[in-house]
């Protein structure tokens, strides 16, 4: 852990090398040994953090807010409707104010060049919480649960992910798989794919690490062999309802079911980034089953109330890896 990231902002996983993401990973394994074995380490205390929200959260405000306070750290909660940010004041004012009273900010909204110009103008550490194009902090909570259950050297695993391969959830798994030398499968209909821009960046770095990365559209060819099936909702968040009738026509095949887990390697895990419809006790659930008669979308009862689902350890890790993130850049 010999790795100095001090000062440095985490907007993407490309900005970083597969020997610092590792050292989060493994700090993120010791602050979670340490928050079970009741091990204070308020090693923060004297540093202030704001977060700002333009798309609503659950997991990442609270492992924010729960991490830096075991961090010791003071934090400050903005929603749309708490900052004049490009309404009264432009972004670049607002970020030159807001390094001048915090140490640190995190930053979850719609624009990568919206946490890209608060990290240029603040003079501070910028996390990203998620923006459309990346969600970086996810992928260490993925990461370090693969860990949990296959051991730390994750090299040759392969995880597919089924759905919208195109989202900020899928960008980011194919970026992180290719730093740590995973198989990557991208499997979903040809028209949700990852750009070509963001493919030959990972292909590059893919020719270093070892990683391989595979496009399909066949369900059965990405559960084949497959570790770790991964998916998300549908339709993101900021995308318009209207769009939930084509998005499910061309996502339906590739709902992780028992039929598809059934495919993969019998130690294979499901992880998602939360939340999910896989019943109709929500309001969009049941919206959706009155429509269209779906009982689930992306993922099944079956599977995610499964052994295999991982995806509460993995929601618990988001706050272990966030708090690595906060202090390696602000020690």
């Amino acid at each position: 852990m010999g790795l100095n990231i001090r000062g440095r902002s985490f907007l993407t996983l490309l900005d970083y090398t597969p020997e610092e993401i590792e050292y989060l990973i493994d700090l993120g394994a010791e602050f979670k040994r340490m928050k079970r074995c009741g091990v204070e380490h308020k090693w923060l205390s004297d540093k202030q953090i704001v977060l700002l929200f333009e798309k609503t959260s659950t997991r990442t405000r609270c492992s924010f807010e729960v991490g830096a306070r075991d961090l010791g750290m003071g934090v400050t909660f903005l929603d749309p409707g708490s900052s004049q940010m490009g309404k009264k004041e432009s972004l670049a004012d607002t970020a030159k104010v807001l390094g001048r009273l915090y140490d640190g900010i995190e930053y979850r909204g719609f624009k990568q060049s919206v946490v890209e110009d608060l990290a240029k103008y603040s003079g501070v550490p910028v996390w990203n919480g998620l923006t459309d194009d990346f969600h970086p902090t996810q992928m260490l909570a993925d990461m370090l649960t693969a860990r949990e259950e296959f051991g730390r050297d994750l090299r040759g695993r392969k995880l597919t992910f089924f759905g919208d391969a195109r989202n900020n959830v899928a960008n980011s798994l194919m970026v992180a798989c290719a730093k740590l030398g995973l198989h990557y499968c991208a499997c979903g209909p040809k028209e949700l794919m990852p750009s070509e821009a963001l493919i030959e960046k990972c292909c590059a770095i893919a020719a270093e690490t070892g990683a391989e990365l595979e496009f399909t559209d066949d369900p059965a060819c990405g559960a084949r062999d497959c570790d770790i099936l991964y998916t998300d909702i549908w339709l993101s968040m900021g995308e318009p309802a209207e769009l939930w009738e084509q998005r499910i026509a061309l996502l339906r095949p590739y709902q992780v079911n028992g039929a598809l887990i059934a495919q993969a390697k019998p130690t294979a895990i499901f992880l998602h980034c939360l939340p999910a419809f896989h019943d109709r006790n929500t309001t969009v659930g049941e919206e959706i089953y009155e429509r269209f008669g779906l009982e689930a979308m992306e993922v099944t009862d079956e599977v995610f109330l499964g052994p295999q689902a991982r995806q509460f350890r993995e929601a618990e890790n988001r706050m272990h890896t966030i708090k690595a993130v906060l202090w390696a850049t602000l020690q």
